[in-house]
């Protein structure tokens, strides 16, 4: 079978693999499709820290059952199923409390362990959920990007009265508009970006303003308004600060990001206000949510979808998704 291997920092090669065969509680995906997320374009550059060489990568992808392992039923063999990459213990103290995406022992699909952008690739049985017929194959790997949406939003509880505040148009800050919008009824999104194509994109996915702080800060811009919820989603080291300034008194601010450099921020800033803060990595068992929520129409994959590519041209693909923003959203791969 042909994978998308990173043999180590810097070195892409579409290698010819083995058929993986499925364990004991395990299946075996034959890949459909498989979307690009930028975890896939740090682990090719070396800029993941998780990340174990060589790795198939791969952690947003959609396909068909056509193998189990021992303690899987056979009739589970030809489903159609998206895979929850986050693969956890099941019993040290975070897995006890429904919080399976911090595990003591985690391991992530197409991160610690061979991902998606294969044609085959196995996966716990249990991660594997079955898609309605209603949810299309081209769209079906974009389930995964809305579960970081929707983890962080079961934090911050959004209402609809609600002054909401998006840092950050890309692929992450659009899922968050669209699940703010679509499922919780905010009334008002606001979203700031450097990038008016971005933006643009922000309103197409339902924002109700954005702002472009390229060159005006976004606080002049704001006009004293006070968010009452605000997600970071473009994971900048001085974005809590300036967060912690412009939210309203009691407060929920929520981190999606990654970021290993330094942030200032004084404990007045939050405890004035007696803001909340609360952080979101991956998903804690948000598939059935979000599968729910795409097929009766509350969210729009669709909508961030820009490019598809053939697997045989995956280079080029995250190429354009790393260097293009302005054009590109979701770039998806197609398997066959």
């Amino acid at each position: 079978m042909k994978s998308v291997v990173i043999e180590q920092p810097g070195e892409l090669v579409l290698a010819e693999r083995p058929l993986p065969q499925p364990a004991a509680g395990e299946v075996r995906v034959k890949v459909q499709f498989a979307s690009i997320c930028g975890s896939d374009v740090h682990i090719w550059h070396g800029h993941n820290p998780f990340a174990k060489y060589p790795r198939v990568i791969g952690h947003e992808f959609f396909g068909l059952i056509d193998a189990v392992g021992a303690d899987v039923a056979a009739s589970r063999i030809g489903e159609r199923v998206a895979v929850d990459p986050v693969v956890s213990c099941g019993h040290c103290y975070p897995c006890s409390i429904g919080r399976p995406n911090v595990c003591k022992e985690l391991q992530v699909i197409g991160v610690h362990r061979d991902g998606g952008f294969s044609e085959y690739a196995v996966a716990p049985a249990k991660n594997a959920f079955r898609l309605p017929d209603s949810i299309p194959d081209k769209l079906a790997s974009m389930v995964e990007p809305f579960t970081i949406a929707a983890n962080i939003t079961a934090f911050l509880k959004p209402q609809p009265n609600d002054v909401a505040l998006i840092y950050g148009a890309g692929p992450m800050g659009l899922t968050a508009i669209q699940v703010l919008k679509g499922v919780y009824g905010v009334e008002q999104v606001l979203v700031v970006d450097r990038l008016p194509e971005r933006l643009a994109l922000a309103q197409e996915n339902g924002a109700d303003q954005v702002f472009n702080n390229s060159e005006i800060p976004l606080a002049a811009q704001l006009e004293g308004v006070q968010p009452t919820l605000i997600i970071d989603a473009a994971c900048h080291p001085t974005i809590l600060a300036e967060a912690a300034a412009l939210a309203s008194p009691a407060a929920r601010i929520g981190l999606l990001g990654f970021s290993g450099e330094t942030c200032s921020i004084t404990q007045q800033s939050l405890t004035s206000k007696e803001l909340s803060l609360f952080t979101s990595r991956l998903n804690s068992n948000r598939f059935p949510q979000v599968i729910e929520w795409i097929e009766q129409g509350q969210i729009q994959p669709e909508k961030l979808v820009t490019h598809y590519f053939p697997l045989a041209e995956v280079e080029q693909a995250m190429t354009l998704f790393e260097k293009d923003p302005r054009t590109c959203c979701k770039v998806i791969l197609q398997m066959g």
